[in-house]
């Protein structure tokens, strides 16, 4: 296993609130990030703003106030949500912290200097909303291909990354690394794409100063997608060689909506490979969520707000429902009914009452002291086998982050240790004085199951986690826990005094 991880989120764009797909990028990497903590690796996670650029620069403009006092006024909003959906970020980055373009300009010395930035002229159809430029034979009628806004014309004199040069190194890198883009059919995107052929890419800008100023050059400002990918190296403290940047870098995992891999997968590659850095180790490409089955936007009056939906719901049930709902990487639609459902289902009817139910027993027939369980019994062999298997299933499910298998898998043992209770019956078993040890071992594995259970969903819900580890008797912070520990069946401590009941799910009736 790998010693170290590193993950980041995109940098969101301060123009923009927070909304659904700024959660669910964030959510889908804190979880990762927790559960390799919990596999004993040392984990560096970042997170962030994009600050510069025109969209930024039209917006302050129009409050008639710089565009750095208007980062600083919205850049709380992004900052917020660790706090507000229990992230567990290491690091938060501004690409207009001065340590940020410092980082920015020495890659672009380095690429200027060995001749793959060269400066010329520029003229295309550019896309203010997607910070691009394009041709006339990408246009579709008229309109930027991605978010199919009007574009308009430019000329300028602008300085020029020599992406062309990089067609061959790319498909090389794919070819070497055939995990580095996935999903799988995003990879094959890419490739087709790079194999097409690229053309050079302009990365200065003249047309505005809101951004960090081309080395040498007055009046040329950083493009800025250089600007803002270079934030994955900033976080690690380059352009110093510090001890994070040799520990952590190449990043495992750069964790992108679908709309951004291209920036990610080809230029940002090719930009390190310029600056004699290595490449990241991965791209993973999520889908989009639709709310209701429509797009969301702020006109239609549906654009989902994270702190809304923790308020309402909490940010456990909330971030559940965003990795259970959909499989990562394809797009979702949310509703507020599917996500009552689930809480419902799964984790109030599920995990949360089996283990209530159990305490309630234990508490009936033991006094709320746990157990020592006998010998297993044929009927017991069923529920052992699946607690012996979940943690490898589980961890090959994480590792091409298919959340929703591993949520279904610790969903499979606490429903397959619910109908162990109601298959022994405990009720009947009480009745008879001489089934007591019986009895003890039925209430033991039922509640093994759920501390099992609870250890490996806590990358998910940490806090309701918590909660339940510590009404099972368990000592410390269950995130300092490691997932071996749910690999040994008999981890519940004998002799501990465990509480009546915990709630820890309350159904929902909205």
């Amino acid at each position: 296993m790998k010693e170290t991880f590193y993950i980041t989120t995109p940098i969101y764009y301060v123009n923009d609130v927070p909304h659904i797909g700024h959660a669910y990028t964030t959510i889908a990497c804190d979880a990762l990030a927790r559960w390799h903590r919990m596999k004993g690796q040392k984990v560096f996670f970042l997170t962030g703003t994009d600050e510069h650029g025109e969209k930024v620069n039209k917006s302050a403009t129009q409050q008639g106030i710089p565009p750095k006092e208007l980062a600083d006024r919205v850049v709380t909003r992004f900052q917020g949500l660790s706090s507000a959906l229990t992230i567990s970020n290491d690091g938060f980055i501004r690409t207009s912290e001065p340590r940020h373009y410092a980082s920015v300009q020495d890659i672009f010395r380095k690429s200027h200097a060995n001749g793959d930035i060269y400066l010329g002229a520029y003229e295309g159809w550019y896309c203010t909303p997607c910070e691009s430029y394009w041709t006339d034979l990408q246009l579709v009628d008229g309109t930027c291909p991605d978010c199919r806004r009007p574009a308009e014309k430019r000329k300028e004199p602008s300085y020029f990354f020599r992406l062309s040069k990089f067609q061959k190194p790319l498909l090389g890198y794919y070819e070497r690394n055939p995990r580095f883009i996935r999903p799988e059919s995003r990879r094959n995107e890419v490739i087709a794409f790079v194999e097409a052929g690229l053309t050079d890419l302009s990365v200065s800008r003249t047309s505005l100063t809101w951004g960090i100023p081309v080395p040498g050059a007055d009046g040329h400002v950083i493009y800025v997608w250089y600007d803002a990918l270079t934030n994955y190296i900033t976080g690690l403290g380059y352009p110093k060689r510090t001890e994070a940047f040799d520990t952590f870098w190449p990043a495992d995992v750069h964790m992108v909506g679908k709309d951004i891999l291209r920036f990610h997968a080809i230029y940002w590659p090719a930009f390190l490979m310029s600056a004699g850095i290595e490449p990241p180790l991965g791209v993973f490409a999520h889908g989009w969520w639709t709310v209701e089955g429509q797009k969301m936007s702020k006109s239609l009056g549906n654009v989902v707000d994270p702190y809304e939906m923790v308020e309402k719901y909490g940010a456990d049930a909330f971030r559940y429902f965003l990795l259970r709902e959909v499989p990562f990487g394809k797009d979702g639609d949310f509703s507020r009914k599917a996500l009552v459902d689930r809480i419902n289902s799964d984790l109030a009817n599920n995990l949360g009452n089996l283990l209530n139910r159990s305490l309630n027993m234990l508490a009936k027939y033991f006094g709320s002291v746990v157990p020592s369980p006998s010998a297993p019994e044929l009927s017991d062999e069923g529920l052992l086998c699946a607690g012996r298997e979940i943690l490898p299933a589980a961890d090959a499910a994480m590792e091409e982050v298919e959340f929703h298998k591993v949520l279904a898998a610790v969903l499979n043992l606490s429903d397959a240790a619910n109908r162990y209770i109601d298959t022994n019956a405990p009720w009947a078993l009480a009745k008879d004085p001489a089934r007591k040890n019986r009895l003890g071992t039925v209430l033991y594995h039922a509640l093994e199951a759920a501390r099992v259970s609870v250890l490996l969903m806590s990358p998910f819900i940490p806090t309701a986690a918590q909660r339940m580890w510590e009404a099972l008797g368990c000592d410390g912070r269950v995130e300092k826990a490691t997932l071996s520990e749910a690999g040994r069946w008999g981890g519940l401590r004998v002799g501990a005094t465990l509480p009546r009941s915990v709630i820890a799910f309350p159904r929902i009736e909205d």
